[in-house]
């Protein structure tokens, strides 16, 4: 078997034969291990090198030489010959690691939780293990919620002063509606929840690492470690500085929106839509309780919501790649002229001194589609993989989603180092997503160009016929809301919505008689409606998304148990 190439591969190959004993990352194995590998595996590797340098007389043993040890349970260890004992002691643990998890966010730590549930040894690198003070993942839609009790996780929303969440209040032009989410058909507890993301993903991690078979460090990966075209594992460095390597059959990627490892594993195309100016609104009612409220604003949305029960999170939407310098003060000043004036009256003081008070953060919004380049040994989830527009608050529910789906495809393979088998259920995995992510994606991205002002008089009206086809009631908000919830995330209920809403624009410029120049808005409405949705649908993936069932990987049945 040819060694795994860290750095360099050496001239001669050294099978070293140590005394290694297989150790659970306890304490007392630990000290016993190392005490053998002092007696054992050292004297091995200086044996190794004074054998490498009589047979290469002219070619000195460089420090990073790559030897292979294995161990009793015949498994195969690479290590160089510098490595100290505390990096080869990392490796032998690694080596009984059955899936490595980058990052620790909202998807990275309901994964490992998942996963150690299933008894897979698991083991997390996260950047940093602290409480993060993020403006976005804060809002839970209902359809989040059901997945996270769907996976044992609901227990995360309590004891933070989470709130409950109802549905939407929509305001344009001095008028609002009422959007409540459909919820008669579901138990009392079922709602949307917002919270402070850090302490929800903090939750989270407790939750993890109470699981003797997950193991949670502070590191950062550097680089994915592969073979023949096969991830065996990952780079990091320590919270210390040292470099260690960790393998294992599969590694799945949720670094967040900022990763760096996607680049190998999908097509990083990603479009800067805009960008959320984050405050903290204090000690403020909204209008309506238990509510999202969304003002149309001009140029963009403006989204508030609770995330305890003293503080109301505003999020401003700044349309473009640029947004006012908050350091010079020209952005409180945009905030205080251009934004102050669109927020409800009651909690416009509340707006002005959070802004006065200076804790103004940015967050860039992003979309990205699902195009990944399958990989056998890893995967990526969450933000690193699938981005879309956070207007609708629906990254959370498009992760969790994804782990219920991954769960119930590993579930039936008792070993991961089948890398046919896990092949096969990842590439299942990237078919079976689709339906559900690429709605709450598409509705996203959608309504978020459509809640933009415009210029336009077509993309006015088709503003305004939203406003007022949401505002109907019955199936006309409903529907809608059922899709942005995730309570019924259908791809053609919502391409259904969409043209409805275009069609009531028509509708209402005919009256109250048509002429020439309301037939050619009308057609230029629907001519809008088509060049907004049909590109996301597009870049989603047509087949995936409206007809998943003509896609084989569909159709695996899992191997017998």
């Amino acid at each position: 078997m040819k060694p795994l190439v860290i750095k360099n591969l050496p001239r001669c190959q050294l099978t070293l034969r140590s005394s290694l004993l297989y150790t659970n990352h306890r304490p007392s194995s630990r000290f016993s291990l190392s005490t053998r590998l002092f007696t054992t595996g050292a004297t091995y590797i200086r044996r190794g090198k004074a054998t490498a340098e009589q047979t290469h007389k002219r070619a000195a043993v460089n420090s990073n030489d790559v030897v292979r040890i294995r161990n009793k349970k015949n498994r195969e260890l690479f290590v160089s010959l510098n490595d100290t004992v505390s990096n080869i002691l990392a490796t032998e643990a690694d080596s009984v690691t059955d899936v490595i998890i980058v990052g620790a966010g909202v998807s990275g730590a309901a994964l490992a939780h998942t996963l150690g549930k299933a008894r897979r040894r698991v083991h997390v690198i996260e950047r940093d293990l602290s409480e993060q003070d993020r403006i976005v993942g804060e809002l839970l839609q209902p359809g989040g919620y059901l997945k996270l009790i769907e996976l044992g996780l609901e227990d995360c929303v309590k004891k933070i002063d989470a709130q409950r969440v109802l549905g939407y209040v929509l305001f344009k032009d001095g008028k609002h509606t009422k959007l409540s989410y459909p919820l008669e058909t579901f138990d009392s507890d079922v709602a949307g929840r917002s919270f402070h993301n850090g302490r929800f993903v903090q939750r989270m991690r407790e939750k993890a690492a109470t699981l003797s078979n997950v193991r949670l460090e502070q590191g950062t990966v550097t680089s994915l470690l592969e073979e023949n075209g096969t991830i065996k594992g990952v780079q990091y460095r320590t919270k210390e500085g040292n470099e260690l390597r960790s393998f294992a059959p599969l590694t799945i990627v949720c670094d967040g929106c900022f990763s760096n490892l996607r680049r190998s594993l999908c097509k990083p195309k990603v479009d800067r839509l805009s960008t959320f100016v984050g405050l903290v609104l204090e000690n403020c009612e909204l209008p309506f309780a238990n509510h999202g409220h969304v003002v149309l604003a001009d140029p963009s949305p403006i989204l508030m919501y609770p995330i305890s029960s003293s503080e109301v999170r505003c999020l401003v939407d700044v349309p473009g790649q640029k947004v006012p310098p908050i350091a010079n003060g020209e952005m409180a000043k945009y905030l205080k002229t251009r934004v102050a004036p669109q927020v409800p009256t009651e909690v416009r003081e509340a707006f002005i001194a959070a802004v006065e008070k200076g804790n103004i953060n940015t967050m860039p919004n992003r979309s990205m589609p699902a195009d990944p380049i399958p990989t056998p040994g890893a995967l990526l989830l969450g933000d690193a993989f699938n981005m879309r527009h956070p207007l609708t608050g629906g990254g959370m529910t498009v992760a969790l989603a994804d782990i219920v789906v991954l769960r119930d495809l590993l579930t039936p393979i008792h070993n991961l180092n089948d890398k046919e088998a896990l092949s096969k259920y990842i590439e299942s995995f990237y078919t079976l997503r689709k339906p559900v992510a690429s709605t709450i994606n598409t509705l996203a991205d959608a309504l978020y160009k459509v809640f933009l002002a415009s210029s336009d008089e077509a993309r006015t009206k088709m503003r305004e016929a939203c406003f007022n086809y949401l505002s109907l009631g019955g199936v006309c908000s409903s529907g809608p809301v059922a899709l942005l919830s995730g309570l019924n995330p259908r791809p053609l209920s919502l391409l259904l919505h969409f043209f409805a809403v275009a069609i009531y624009a028509v509708g209402r410029l005919m009256l109250p008689f048509p002429s020439i120049k309301s037939f050619w808005l009308g057609a230029r409405i629907i001519s809008s409606a088509a060049s907004i949705i049909f590109p996301i649908i597009k870049a989603e993936g047509v087949r995936q998304m409206f007809f998943p069932r003509a896609i084989a990987a569909i159709y695996r049945t899992p191997p017998s148990q």
